[in-house]
């Protein structure tokens, strides 16, 4: 039962934490609401016109190239600091494999063209 006791007290800390942080902030932080503060602002393009307009794809495919390498980043940290136990050449094999994927991959988004940012 004291396990949980100690959980409910790191909770209970962590939400006075939180509590008090938000209270110092609403004493201590400036109040002055004026029009221009109360405007929508995005990018510091100001909201004139219709919100509807056309962006690029390349924005995209930028950002889908990001999570491509970062989710091959979660498998290699692991894999690295295992690496010093016995794992064996079959490990080697299969990390190479997947990293030629990959730099396949990246080798024809290059080819391609898609790395351009114009």
């Amino acid at each position: 039962m004291t396990d949980y006791l100690v959980v409910l007290a790191v909770a209970l800390t962590g939400l006075a934490l939180v509590g008090a942080a938000a209270g110092a902030r609403y004493l201590l932080a400036p109040h002055d609401p004026t029009p221009g503060k109360a405007t929508t602002y995005e990018s510091g393009v100001d909201p004139v016109g219709s919100g509807w307009s056309q962006g690029s794809v390349r924005y995209f495919v930028y950002a889908l190239l990001y999570v491509v390498f970062a989710v091959d980043v979660v498998y290699l940290f692991p894999w690295a600091l295992v690496l010093r136990s016995d794992l064996g050449p079959a490990s080697l094999v299969e990390m190479a494999i997947f990293l030629g994927v990959l730099v396949i991959g990246l080798l024809h988004v290059w080819r391609r063209g898609l790395l351009r940012w114009v």
